[in-house]
């Protein structure tokens, strides 16, 4: 179950990002939007790392 919320959580997130930069090319961005698209890369970044490192510690 928490795995299937961690999965729509970043489906949802992936969403939002599109919907920004859809806006960003269209007009600039509002601090809180470009606060909101900085925010989503960067926890993409580490999420994707620490998965990476919780895959390579099961493996040991």
């Amino acid at each position: 179950m928490h795995e299937l919320s961690v999965v729509l959580l970043f489906l949802c997130l992936f969403i939002y990002y599109w919907h920004l930069r859809k806006i960003k090319r269209q007009r600039k961005l509002s601090s809180f939007e470009f606060f909101m698209f900085i925010m989503i890369q960067i926890g993409y970044f580490l999420w994707a790392g620490s998965y990476l490192l919780l895959f390579l510690d099961r493996n040991y």
